[in-house]
């Protein structure tokens, strides 16, 4: 059976204005974004809105900044390359023993189960802050993203 070229055409041009109209889509709500890749096969690629890392950015610097730092331990752990990192592994920094055994990776869902109530997440944490504004957990979340170089990540806003 051959399909006539005018079909394979019309299909093509349908393909091309549907990516065109779902780009105007997203340009629409207003948010700026960066495909992040991945550098594996076993990481699906993510996207970084570089506006809700500008937020982030503050609000890190506001709710986080009193304990932590993004390269130096203080109270708590540094914080840059936390996405991606296993939880209680930072050098140099005396964690719980509730930090130490909890056997985590960081990712959006546990950053922000952590934020929410992180005494309820690792019983024993020394750590009481919680963060209830569910915008500011993912603006926050998306910042630390942003500095990440984890294993198979090329995280970072462009």
């Amino acid at each position: 059976m051959k399909t006539p070229l005018y079909v394979i055409v019309l299909f093509c041009a349908v393909l091309i204005s549907g990516s065109a109209l779902a780009k105007d889509a997203i340009n629409s709500i207003g948010m700026d974004k960066t495909q992040v890749t991945s550098q594996g096969d076993s990481v699906p690629p993510y996207v970084v809105s570089e506006k809700l890392v500008g937020v982030g950015e503050k609000l890190y610097k506001r709710r986080c900044g009193g304990c932590h730092s993004l390269d130096n331990n203080r109270i708590g752990p540094r914080h840059r390359d936390v996405y991606g990192r296993k939880a209680g592994v930072v050098a140099n920094f005396k964690y719980s023993k509730a930090l130490k055994n909890l056997d985590v990776i960081w990712t959006d869902e546990t950053l922000n189960d952590w934020l929410v109530n992180p005494t309820a997440f690792a019983k024993g944490t020394s750590m009481g802050f919680r963060l209830g504004k569910t915008n500011e957990r993912n603006a926050i979340i998306e910042y630390l993203k942003s500095l990440s170089s984890a294993p198979g990540f090329s995280a970072g806003v462009k």
